[in-house]
Parts: C-alpha cells; structure tokens; sequence
C-alpha cells in the first residue's frame, strides 16, 4: 500500500467522520476526538462551528493526563462541539503557526478563529467554563 492510497483512505475516513457515519464524528454516540494533522487542520476548524484541538505528544505525561479528560467532553459535547488532537511530533506546521511552547495546548476555535487557548493540564470543569462563555 503506497502513501497515495493511504492518503485517499484517511481522506475517506476523515470525511465519513465529519458525515456522522464513523465512530468519532461530531454527534455519534460515544464519540472520540478526531485525530487532525497539518493537512487537514484549516479544513477542520474551518467547517466547525466551535472546535477545540488538543496539541499533545505521546511522551508527555501531562498530555496523558488529558486524554481521558478529553476523551469525555468529546463525548459530551458531541454535535456542539467538534474536539480533535494533534500530535505535535507528526504535525510541526501548526505547533509553529500558533507558536505553541508548552504541551498540552488546547486551542479553542469560533468559526475558524482561535477565541483561547489552555497550556497544562487542567480539570473538565476549566475547559467546560471556557466553552460554555462561547456558546457550547
């Protein structure tokens, strides 16, 4: 399998995702955060009405420590709320673009405009409240 076809099948998945018929689209039960990279990135927040993207790395233990906080609003905001992560490790073009220092960086997005952002690890509740002054 060439990087062409694997391309063309992330697309697919991607866009089935973002149809509702894949188990981490916006409003699907259970849902899970969607895995963004830098290609699809400005698509992604462009076509979401409220989007908060995790910029996070699979060594850093703060990161794992927001996964399943994440994970959680990801299903409870599903349909209002488009939640996706970004491993910053595999996705250098954005981390530069929004001059991301520290991780976990959540960046929060209102109609494709980054509105805040959170550099740590902090509670459900935080990101709640930031998302409930936008209209969540």
């Amino acid at each position: 399998m060439g990087l062409d076809e694997l391309e063309r099948i992330r697309a697919r998945k991607l866009r089935e995702m973002m149809r509702g018929r894949g188990p981490g689209a916006p409003g699907a039960e259970g849902a899970k955060p969607a895995v963004v990279t830098d290609g699809d990135f400005d698509r992604v927040v462009r076509e979401n009405r409220l989007a908060v993207i995790d910029c996070w790395a699979p060594w850093c233990g703060p990161c794992r420590i927001m996964g399943p906080i994440i994970d959680g609003l990801a299903s409870k905001y599903a349909g209002r709320v488009f939640f996706g992560k970004l491993n910053v490790d595999e996705n250098p073009e954005v981390p530069s673009r929004y001059s991301i220092m520290s991780i976990p960086t959540l960046l929060f997005f209102k109609d494709g405009e980054l509105v805040d952002r959170v550099v740590g690890a902090v509670p459900a509740s935080e990101i709640e409240r930031r998302l409930s002054a936008l209209g969540a």
